[in-house]
Parts: structure tokens; sequence; C-alpha cells
């Protein structure tokens, strides 16, 4: 379990608790309203131990004389009374029912501002973000800190103004009516908020453990079960479940240490309150038996006792929420602050009439800053030719076709789309002329006619066919109970390996985008399928800018030009024949991991004749 974060400290907690006030006051009307029930929910309070005092007093009038106290009750007067109690008592629920709904609607407003704008935040946000990012903070970050903010300006808040206000007034009020059974109470009262702070001071952190607690058991489950194909194929079941089960043992003992907490903590709280009480009935009947307490006046004591009792328990977990608010806040706010490394130029403007003419133009990148991925590159690629890129791992193919669409930014040299530096084209006008089909394809929990539309949402079904045909896939969609509305598992999970590269090729295909991008994309489809998708697309590719990553041979012997790649560096550049006469490390790569595919096309193409 690691370690909860730490409050922010000082100043800078007095800031983030200033910037989430800030997102309140933005419903200043509601604010003033809220306010407004509070101070009436507290008069109201207040008003009910006066109202009693008064009937007492007035309506049974108790007199103490000689040792004899005799009652002369006034039934109309206490008619008025019963009327006014419960006047107030009706009064204080209306007041306190508008302080509850106003104060959480505020709260609930102010937390769905917050997780739209980390939403926001994390869409605008680069790929060098992401990479480095964890989903599982992240999701706390947008759920949970999100839910403590929300808890603080509601309970930390508006009811701590409210908590404050009443027990300061009450406390008037009782040193006004008779100092020395209000310094009787005082004491109870003071161990009262003293012990409910410490126990909610122990306790903030267990809670914040559980938190953390529930996200790591959500991440030990999600991935057992995103993974069961292969935790059953290695038989792994047994490990797996040991290790939710450590999770879950770890939840349940701090899940657990907290209810002890709090089930010691309540019998002492009940018997101090208790034990104020009567304190109130002793002291106080020896100063109504002196004659400096009338029996109204005790009575108003009792209430106010009973009145403040739980605000003073609930002072001190309110009290806390002010550091866990800005614990959460800090949270937060670093991904709001956070800027993102790739930035849209105010002047930039959106391609026109494009064509799909990519140049690099000595270009350098680096993920980190300090270890080159691209070093010096430069290569012209014209509309229409087909440019495929070769090199080991970590040579820079993938980076090269990221900096296309300025999923990074370069760090030296520049790329141009149709003689444009791509840093002065909008985002959006760019990235709907460049269509992806990724390494690692990614379907959504949606119907396939859905994945396939996902660039095109307005495309008709007609359109969607077409590429799906394209792609080679329509015929096994028609086949399918439902056809296109066919729902598709978490990330593909009904599709294998080949159907969903071709949904994903699919995908691209209905863009109709002047950049093509294949990163890899025939990878797990076999031979004769990919040949199947290679024929489909070459009437495509014409007049089209494409980039293919792939060892499948067929794809570098039509590519118009061949860059080999190398530790950051085009090392060998030409056509199929011209770099295979010249050797080099594209005839190392032809040797050792193409020519098990050369000898299986000879197969199908004699095969064929």
């Amino acid at each position: 379990m690691s370690a909860p974060a730490e409050a922010a400290p000082g100043d800078a907690a007095v800031h983030v608790i200033w910037r989430i006030i800030k997102y309140a006051l933005r419903y200043r009307r509601g604010l003033g309203a809220t306010l407004l029930a509070t101070v009436g929910t507290a008069g109201f309070a207040i008003a009910t131990p006066e109202l009693l005092e008064w009937a007492v007093d007035t309506g049974l009038g108790v007199e103490v004389e000689g040792g004899v106290t005799t009652v002369d009750v006034d039934e109309s007067l206490l008619v008025v009374a019963g009327l006014a109690l419960l006047g107030a008592a009706l009064f204080r629920g209306i007041s306190q029912f508008v302080q509850a709904y106003l104060g959480e609607s505020i709260a609930q407003a102010v937390a769905y501002d917050i997780r739209n704008q980390i939403y926001e935040r994390l869409q605008a946000l680069s790929f060098a973000y992401h990479d480095d990012a964890e989903t599982g903070q992240v999701m706390v970050r947008a759920t949970q800190d999100v839910e403590v903010v929300r808890m603080f300006l509601n309970i930390g808040g508006i009811r701590l103004i409210f908590t404050v206000g009443l027990l300061t007034t009450v406390m008037i009020l009782m040193f006004l009516t008779n100092a020395l059974v209000a310094l009787v109470v005082l004491p109870f009262m003071l161990v009262l908020a003293i012990r409910s702070y410490m126990v909610s001071r122990a306790l903030v952190p267990l809670w914040r453990d559980v938190q953390e607690g529930q996200a790591q058991l959500g991440t030990v489950l999600q991935e057992a079960l995103t993974g069961i194909r292969v935790v059953k194929a290695f038989a792994r079941e047994p490990v797996e479940g040991e290790k939710f089960g450590v999770k879950a043992k770890w939840l349940y003992r701090t899940s657990y240490t907290t209810s002890m907490i709090q089930a010691r903590h309540q019998p002492f709280m009940t018997a101090l309150w208790m034990g104020a009480m009567i304190a109130t009935v002793w002291v106080g009947g020896i100063e109504v038996a002196n004659g400096n307490l009338d029996a109204g006046g005790l009575t108003k004591f009792l209430f106010f006792v009973a009145l403040i009792q739980m605000p003073v328990r609930t002072l001190g977990w309110m009290v806390m929420m002010v550091p866990r608010a800005a614990t959460a806040g800090r949270r937060i706010f670093e991904i709001l602050d956070r800027e993102s490394v790739v930035l849209e130029s105010p002047t930039a403007v959106a391609p026109t009439a494009p064509r799909g003419h990519v140049r690099f133009e000595d270009v350098s990148f680096s993920y980190d800053g300090e270890r080159q991925v691209l070093d010096h590159v430069d290569f012209d690629a014209k509309p229409g030719e087909v440019v495929a890129l070769l090199g080991p791992t970590g040579s820079g193919k993938t980076s090269i076709v990221n900096l296309i669409p300025r999923f990074y930014d370069v760090t030296g040299g520049a790329v141009t789309f149709d003689g444009a530096d791509v840093r002065g084209l909008t985002m959006a006008g760019l990235r709907a002329e460049v269509a992806i089909v990724q390494q690692d394809v990614f379907l959504f929990a949606a119907t396939l006619r859905d994945n396939i539309a996902y660039g095109r949402p307005d495309a008709t079904d007609e359109e969607v066919e077409a590429a799906a045909r394209l792609a080679r896939v329509h015929d096994h969609i028609v086949t399918l109970p439902a056809g296109y509305r066919t729902w598709v598992g978490e990330r593909g999970a009904t599709l294998s390996g080949g159907q969903k590269q071709r949904i994903a090729i699919a995908r691209a295909l209905l863009m109709d985008p002047r950049v093509l991008v294949f990163d890899d994309s025939t990878s797990s489809v076999d031979t004769g399928t990919e040949q199947e998708i290679q024929r489909a697309m070459s009437a495509l590719m014409r007049g089209r800018t494409t980039f293919i990553i792939a060892h499948r041979l067929r794809s570098v012997r039509d590519a118009d030009q061949i860059l080999v790649l190398d530790q950051g560096r085009i090392v060998q550049r030409g056509r199929h024949a011209e770099l295979l006469a010249q050797g080099g490390l594209y005839r190392e790569i032809h040797d050792l991991e193409l020519r098990d595919q050369a000898e299986a096309y000879a197969q199908i193409a004699g095969g064929a004749e």
C-alpha cells in the first residue's frame, strides 16, 4: 500500500482551499440563499429553548416560597406556547431542508464542473503526459478526490459555518442566563469537542487508506478480468486469487480498525453527554432552589445541552475536512494546471485543399529531452507514394508517424504538411487528414458499426459497409446474428486479432484521409488475408501518402521508398531491389525476418498458377 499524500502545508493549503471556494462562488445566489437558510435553521433551533423557558415561567407560573413550590397553570398561554413551538419546529424544518438541498446542489454542481474540467484537460494533454500517467491514480483523482471536495463544501464549509455559529450563540445565551451552570457545562463540551477532533484526526488517514485500498483492489480485479485468458492459459488462478485476497484482507483490516475506533468512541461520547445533562440538573436545581435561576431557565439549559451535543460531536470531523480537501484539491489541480507540451498556435489554420505531401526536414526528437529517438531525419513523401519504415525495435519507426499528426512535437527541425509546418496547422484539421491504424488496436464497447464510424459518426450505412468491404471484414460481419449492430466486448474481446485489425483498418478508411498510417496493422492476420487486404487497399492508396510500419515482405516490396532506421537515423533508403543489392541492415532484416514470408508468398503464387 502506497503512503497517502500529505496535506498541502501552510500557505499552499490556504491557496488550494481558496481555489476550491472560488468554484462555489460561481453560484453566488445559491450560496446567499443557503446562508440565509443556515441562519434561519440556527435561529429557529435556538428559539425552541427560549420558547420553552417562556412557557414554563409564564404558562405554568412556577413559584418557590418558603420551600413550598406552587404552580399556577395558564392554559391559554400554554396553547399559545405550544403553537409557537410547533411553528418554530416547522420553520426550522423548512429552513433545514432548504439549507441541505441548496448546500448539496452547490456542492454537486462544483463536483460536476471539476470532473468536466479534469476530463477536458486529460483530453487536451498530449501523449507525453499519458505515457507517464498511472491510469489508477488519474481515476482516483477524478472520482474519490472530487468526492472529498464535494463533501468539504457541504459539510466542512456550509455546515461548519452553521455549527460554529450555533455553538457560539448558544454558549453566549447560556452564560447570560446563568454563568455558574454554563461554566459547569462548558468543560464537558470542551472535552467532547477535543475528543471528537482526536478521533477524527485518527480516522482521516485510515479513511484515506481505505479509499486507496479500494482503488488497488479494483486494479487487481480489472487486471485479472482483462487478462483472464492469460491467467487460465498459465493456470495462474491460485496466484491471482492470492493477490486479490491479500488486498482484500488489508482493506478488511483497515476498515475494521476504523469501525473499532468509532465503536469505542461512541459509548464514551454518550456517557460524557449524559454527564453534562446530570451536572446541569444538579447545579441548575441548586440554583433554582437558591433563587438564582427559575424553572424555565433550567429547562432552557437542558434543551441547550441537548441541542449542541451533536454539533459538538461532529465539529472535529468537520474541521478535519479542511486538510483532507486541501490534499484532494492539490491532487486535482496537479491535473488541471498541467500544460500540454503540444500546444496549438493562436494563429493556426486548417489545411486547405490538402494533398498529403509530407516532408521531414532535419528532424530530431526526444521523449525525455536527453536520449535522441530521432537524429537528423530527412525524407520527402509525395502524394500517392507508399513509404515503408523498417528497422529493429526502438529504431524510431513509430516515433516518425507520431510526429505527423502532432502527437508529439519535434525537438529539432520541422515536419511539413503540403509545405506548411504542422505546428502552424490546427490539430483537428491536421488529424482529420491523417488516419492511423495503430499497432495496439483499441475497440470501444459499442456496436461494430459505431466502432467503424468512430471517426465519422455521420457516415451512412452504405459508407460503413463499403469501408468494411475494402478492409475484408464485411463477409464476417454479415454472418453474425446482429450484423453491424453486434455489440463488441470490452477492448474487442469478442473478436480475433485479425478481425480487430480489419475493423481498425475500416475505421481509418472511412475517414477518407490524405495520409494513411499503418503501424504494423497486418501483424495479426495470416498471409492469405493480408494479401486480400493489400489488394483492397491498393486502389485506395492512389493519391494518398501512405506510411507502413511492417515486416511483411509484400508491403516492403511494393513501397515507393523504403526507409531503414537504426538508432534514430536513416541508414538506408531506396526500393526493395536496390536495398537488397546494397546489402547492409536491410539485407540482414530480409534474411532474418522476411525469408520465411518470401517462401510463403512463393508457395501461394505457385499454387495460383
